[in-house]
């Protein structure tokens, strides 16, 4: 992995320049990085925006004047087809969902709404409009919790608790739309993913950044020993632009991809790095004494189908995505407020 490639050895084929793409999700950490990667080359790109918040204008500054964006949700069908006929849109990545394991156990409802009716409100409006391709955020959590790790796509998906049985739905809701009516769309189930540009600032990465470069002390409200395994967003990107590349070729329809660093590292690891990358001195706090509720103990994916169809791998190494990670919350940290 080389951290100073700028781009990723893909097939000009690969790459949807020219493409109408609608992008649900826009805002959100791995949704910014994609519509910016999107446009750089030369797409025609459609967001969607349903709360304005104030942090929200971080993650696509300096975009949006390139971009077509619709207020609305997900769970408006109408919406959805309007938005795929008047655009004309080929190509769509369905990314929006509610993100946060501890808001799914307080409020399952509004997670299953977003999460589950959501998806099928954007997959019925593709398969009513005949868009050509489409990618859906899955999760690596769909999978449950497995004794025979790293998770590969032929795992059964097991889950228990209400984000991870939201994105296992997802999961089989966008799968059938191939099966049944033929419509062309893959299903993404990613590691943990980071870098800069993550607003919900409770997750462990832009926490401990954050308090990292104000020189104090992250904590860690579980005993730390969790495993995960971690994505930075641009390789994650990259992973999204191939898998809509094998769609454009007739590869991958009704399949799922995992994507991640192939190895877990502990939320303890993850932290210590993050305070070491950021040069502040500073040790993290553990506070807790055991595992959140609703959290897996370990969890990886094997990315080996990924690359084997598409040439994909990551670019950046943990310590690579973390200083780059750090670099940008150290730059808008007083806009983070």
């Amino acid at each position: 992995m080389h951290g100073s490639r700028s781009e990723p050895d893909l097939p000009a084929s690969r790459l949807p320049g020219g493409r109408s793409v609608f992008v649900t999700g826009a805002y959100g950490l791995l949704g910014s990085w994609l519509v910016k990667a999107l446009l750089a080359r030369g797409a025609r790109a459609t967001v969607l925006k349903r709360d304005v918040v104030a942090a929200s204008a971080l993650t696509l500054e300096g975009t949006e004047q390139h971009v077509n964006v619709v207020q609305g949700d997900v769970c408006d069908g109408q919406l959805m087809e309007r938005v795929m006929t008047e655009y004309e849109i080929d190509t769509v990545f369905h990314l929006a969902a509610q993100t946060i394991v501890g808001v799914a156990n307080r409020a399952p409802l509004s997670t299953f709404e977003t999460n589950i009716r959501g998806t099928w409100m954007v997959l019925e409006a593709c398969r009513r409009v005949g868009v050509q391709r489409v990618v859906v955020a899955a999760s690596d959590k769909a999978y449950g919790s497995h004794e025979d790790l790293p998770y590969r796509e032929a795992h059964a998906l097991q889950p228990r608790y209400p984000y991870d049985v939201s994105k296992a739905a997802t999961d089989m809701i966008a799968r059938s739309y191939w099966h049944t009516f033929g419509l062309p769309v893959a299903v993404t189930r990613f590691a943990n993913l980071y870098g800069g540009g993550d607003l919900n600032l409770s997750r462990l990465v832009p926490e401990a950044a954050l308090a990292a470069v104000a020189g104090r002390p992250p904590v860690i409200r579980s005993d730390g020993s969790l495993q995960r395994d971690f994505l930075y967003v641009e390789d994650a990107v990259d992973a999204y632009l191939a898998i809509c590349g094998l769609l454009e070729d007739g590869r991958g329809a009704g399949e799922a991809f995992n994507a991640g660093g192939d190895e877990p590292h502990s939320v303890l690891e993850v932290v210590r790095l993050t305070c070491e990358v950021a040069g502040g001195g500073v040790e993290p706090q553990v506070r807790g004494t055991s595992s959140p509720l609703g959290e897996i103990e370990r969890q990886w994916v094997d990315s080996t189908k990924l690359r084997q169809m598409s040439g994909w791998a990551p670019r950046f190494t943990l310590r690579e995505g973390l200083v780059r990670t750090v670099e940008w919350y150290r730059e808008h940290r007083h806009r983070l407020r």
